[in-house]
Formats: C-alpha cells, sequence, structure tokens
C-alpha cells in the first residue's frame, strides 16, 4: 500500500495533468478557429518534431510496456527488446517512404489515404478495422495494465481505479482534441522516462552491478538471457529468422498504418518535421531495452541471490512464478517513500498517454471516414460533436473487454499475438500501394477483406485447437505466413482486375527506389538522410553487441 506523500503525489500529478491538457487543447482553439475541425483532430497542423518524435513515444510506450516488458525480462531476459530496436527500422520506412505521400495528399486519416490511393471500399474497411483495434489494443491492454498496478499498489478494485483514471483522461483529450494530447503527452514522456531511469538504477545498484548479474546468470546456465538474437528451437518461440521476418510485419502496421500512432505525424508544420519526428522516437525507442526490460532481468537474478522477495506473486496455471506483478513489487522494495509516488505518476503517465491518443484518433476516424461519409455537409461543429460521442462509446466499450484480456499469461505477448493477426493484410496493401504501381483498387479491397478473414480464422483455431498444426506456429511466423498469402492474393487480384489510375493515386506511389531521398531536407545535422543512417548504424551496433 502507498503512503500518504507517494498518495498525494500521485494525486497531484494526475490533476496537474487534466489542468495542463484543457488549458493547451482550450487556448490553442481559441487563438485559431474555435470549432474548426482541423484544429480539433490535428491541432490545425502545427507540430514540429521534438514534440511529434515525444508524443509517438508516449502513445506507443504505455503502462503495458513498463509493466509487461519488466514481466518479459523477468521470464526471458532481453529477448522482448526485439519489439523496440526493430522499431528503428520501420520508423526509418515511416519518415522516408510513407510521410511524403501523407503529408503531399493532405489527409487527416489514414483511411483516407487509402482511398486516394486505391478506392472508398478499401478506405471504410481500414476506418472499421483501425476503430477496434485502437479500442483493443491501444485502450482495452492499457488499462489492463493500468489496472493490475494501481490494484497492488493502492489495493483498490481494478475496475473502479481504472474508470477513474480512464475518466479524467477523456475529459481533457474530448475537450483538447490533438493539441491537448500532444502537449500532456510530451509530458507524460519526460516523467515516464525519468520514472523508468530512477527504478533501473535502483535494480543496478541493488544487484551490485552489471558483472554481479553477469555472474548470477552465469552459475544458473543461462547467459542466453543477455542474447537478442536466439537459435532455432530456442523455447522462447522467437528465434532470429522469425523476428527478421515476422517483426517487419507487425512493425509497418503498427508504425507507418496505425491512426493511433500516425495521427501526430499528419498534425506536422511541415514535411521535414514529419519525418525528423519519427527518426527522433526512433532514438528514444534503444532507450526501453534498458530501461524497461533490464529492470526485470536485475529482478530475476536479485530473487535469485534473495535480494527480492518474490513469494507473494504466487504461481500460475503452469507452476511458474506469476511475474505480471513483478514491477509492481520492485517499486515497493526497492524505492523509499517519495520516489513511489514518483514512479506510479510515471505508470500512470503511461495509461492516460496511450488511451489519450487512441481516444483522439478514434473519434477522428469516426468523423471523418463514417459520418461525414453519410453526412458530406456535416459542419466542423458537427463533425467535433461526432468525434467527442465515439470517444466516449469506445471508452466504455474497452473496459468491458478487460475481463477478457485479462486470461492472457503475458499482457504484451497478448498484444501482439493479436496484432500478428490483423497486420497482415494492411501492412499488404500499403507496402505494394506505395511501392507498385501495378496494385489496383479491386485488389487492395479484396486482399483486406480475405487476408482479415484468414486472421480471424487463423487466431479461432489457435485459441480454440491449441494443439493443432497451427497451433505450434509462433505468433510471428504466423504474421509472415499470412503476409505472404495476403501479397499473393494482392498481386493475382491485380492482374485479374489491371490497375486504371486515377490523376490523384498516380501520385501516391514512387517511381523509383531513389526517388524519396530526393525531397527537400534541412541542412546539418536535421537533415533527415543523415539521422536516416545514423539511426540505422546504431541499431546495427547494438544488435552486434547483443547478438
Amino acid at each position: 500500500m502507498l503512503k500518504s506523500l507517494d498518495l498525494s503525489i500521485t494525486i497531484l500529478y494526475i490533476l496537474g495533468i487534466l489542468v495542463i491538457g484543457l488549458w493547451a487543447g482550450i487556448s490553442h482553439r481559441r487563438k485559431s478557429k474555435a470549432n474548426a475541425a482541423g484544429e480539433y483532430f490535428l491541432a490545425g497542423k502545427t507540430l514540429k518534431w521534438p514534440a511529434i518524435g515525444l508524443a509517438l513515444f508516449a502513445t506507443n510506450i504505455s503502462t503495458v510496456h513498463l509493466v509487461s516488458l519488466a514481466q518479459s525480462g523477468f521470464d526471458s531476459g532481453l529477448l522482448n527488446g526485439n519489439f523496440e530496436w526493430m522499431a528503428a527500422f520501420t520508423l526509418i520506412l515511416l519518415a522516408l517512404f510513407f510521410v511524403p505521400f501523407y503529408i503531399k495528399s493532405g489527409v487527416a486519416t489514414l483511411p483516407d489515404f487509402l482511398e486516394k490511393r486505391y478506392d472508398r471500399s478499401s478506405r471504410d474497411w481500414l476506418a472499421v478495422i483501425s476503430v477496434v483495434s485502437a479500442i483493443i489494443i491501444h485502450i482495452a491492454f492499457s488499462m489492463l495494465a493500468g489496472g493490475i498496478v494501481l490494484k497492488t499498489l493502492f489495493g483498490l478494485n481494478m475496475y473502479v481505479s481504472i474508470i477513474v483514471i480512464c475518466i479524467i483522461t477523456a475529459i481533457y483529450t474530448i475537450i483538447g482534441g490533438l493539441k491537448a494530447v500532444v502537449v500532456t503527452e510530451s509530458i507524460q514522456t519526460v516523467v515516464l522516462l525519468a520514472g523508468a531511469f530512477i527504478i533501473s538504477y535502483a535494480a543496478f545498484d541493488k544487484m551490485g552491478g552489471w558483472d554481479s548479474m553477469t555472474a548470477v546468470l552465469k552459475s544458473n546456465g543461462e547467459m542466453d538471457k543477455l542474447s537478442m538474437l536466439r537459435p532455432h528451437g530456442d523455447s522462447s518461440g522467437m528465434p532470429w529468422y522469425s523476428i527478421l521476418l515476422g517483426y517487419p510485419i507487425l512493425g509497418i502496421w503498427y508504425w507507418c498504418a496505425d491512426q493511433t500512432i500516425v495521427q501526430r505525424v499528419l498534425g506536422a508544420k511541415d514535411e521535414n518535421h514529419a519525418r525528423v519526428g519519427p527518426l527522433f522516437c526512433g532514438f528514444i525507442k534503444i532507450l526501453p531495452v534498458f530501461i524497461f526490460v533490464l529492470p526485470g532481468l536485475f529482478a530475476y537474478t536479485l530473487s535469485k541471490t534473495g535480494h527480492l522477495d518474490i513469494s507473494s506473486l504466487g504461481l500460475d496455471d503452469k507452476g511458474h512464478v506469476n511475474s505480471k506483478g513483478i514491477y509492481t513489487l520492485m517499486i515497493t522494495q526497492l524505492l523509499p517513500s517519495g520516489l513511489v509516488g514518483v514512479l506510479v505518476a510515471a505508470l500512470l503517465s503511461g495509461l492516460m498517454s496511450q488511451v489519450s491518443g487512441a481516444l483522439n484518433s478514434i473519434s477522428t476516424m469516426v468523423s471523418y471516414d463514417m459520418y461525414q461519409r453519410y453526412r458530406p455537409t456535416a459542419s466542423d461543429k458537427q463533425l467535433i460533436r461526432v468525434g467527442k460521442i465515439s470517444a466516449g462509446i469506445a471508452l466504455i466499450f474497452s473496459l468491458g473487454l478487460l475481463p477478457l484480456l485479462n486470461r492472457y499469461e503475458s499482457i504484451f505477448s497478448g498484444i501482439n499475438d493479436i496484432i500478428a493477426h490483423i497486420a497482415p493484410p494492411i501492412t499488404c496493401v500499403f507496402l505494394l500501394g506505395v511501392f507498385w504501381k501495378g496494385a489496383s483498387a479491386p485488389s487492395a479491397k479484396l486482399t483486406l477483406w480475405i487476408g482479415s478473414a484468414l486472421g480471424v480464422i487463423v487466431f479461432a483455431i489457435n485459441k480454440l485447437y491449441p494443439e493443432s498444426f497451427i497451433g505450434h506456429i509462433p505468433f510471428m511466423m504466423m504474421a509472415f505466413y499470412l503476409f505472404c498469402a495476403c501479397v499473393s492474393i494482392q498481386v493475382f487480384f491485380s492482374y485479374v482486375y489491371p490497375v486504371q489510375h486515377t490523376a490523384e493515386s498516380a501520385e501516391l506511389y514512387w517511381k523509383s527506389p531513389w526517388e524519396p531521398l530526393q525531397g527537400k531536407a534541412w541542412s546539418g545535422i536535421g537533415n533527415y538522410k543523415f539521422l536516416s543512417a545514423m539511426l540505422l548504424t546504431v541499431t546495427a551496433v547494438l544488435y552486434y553487441l547483443f547478438r
């Protein structure tokens, strides 16, 4: 249970974020057109690269990551850090290949982009899938992780505490729009990183340093926990080739084609800010392995030496330590009063930033991609009202999913398991649409329909018949196999129904591989080409060191 000082810090932080969020959103809209939909949903396209990079990171890193990456570090070592470092490659893809088309086409949503490149049917399907995935992946799973933390620390009912936090988040998100989301996310990123550094140092200090940790691992024959790239047959089900083949399918959907993430880029001031922002986020994404995953590994070695009491965690159905609560256990056992409150604030930052970002993207898609289709003459005021109502409904629906999602042993694995079955058709139509002139509108529509149906069927078989052949395929490889099937479907139907480009769609694919590098760039260190090469080099060196 938290002491009064920690509880006071937590409450003051929540109220502070509420006030700042309301002030940022309302003041921005007063300075501009009070009821302009573009101001509400896209912050009037005034965002600069630091805010975009920080907001991208904050929307991505939620309480789920703090809780579940520490859990994965405890269970399997640094392996799941691949989801952080591999993101650098997909963020480079976003900056170099996708951003120019998103900015040039002037779209407010990614479904809108698909309509310009393909047709209305593709837009409708992506809008529905994007709203559903935002509710499940970005909101419901974040609520679940936050609920576990709040239940452990406050002793409150998980659902009651989550409802209170989410209502506060919804207030400033629904009233303030994207500007409020980005301003609060920037603050929350700083708080979240500060909290993560604190717990990392506390675990490092308690363990007695890196050498002491590796000595424990060596004595237990578990040095493979420090490896990011595992051999074939590894018990984790994630050998190096599954990461190489499977992650790009998940990552391109998540970072390049998911409205909740990319909406920050769509609100950029210009193309250079839109390109440098994701690259800035890519450099920040190096940190989570050391401040989110590594503390979990330190917790594992601390428990082996008796410096961390994990008896309260209990055992799961398979007789293993139920490590879901390892992060909160570290907070309460390794930190003094006062710092515990700061860490709780950091955890709530992750929850609030994830939920606020998802609610804003849902309201944008429902207003632009659904409501405006049937009411093309709708006023900005009507669009904003519909967006606010849809955000409230999404929040309520997400709460109803919590008992179902809580069945996953690992929250992080649960998220990626679902993404692996959602992402392949979307990744396929975006990639082929941008890189292949011949990708036709009918082929995209059929790929989205058939690919999504395949994903649902395979997911259902996996859950209903876990001992079947399909049930034994790791989710990363399943994502790759589904993607290959989707590519085959789209290529086949592109020849059956040849492409008929409009004047607009003819400008939304690359004519040559070098064309993306010919756009205007800032001089010096801010040049997106230099930053891309630098990020690529740094990530490659890190993989070599932790291979």
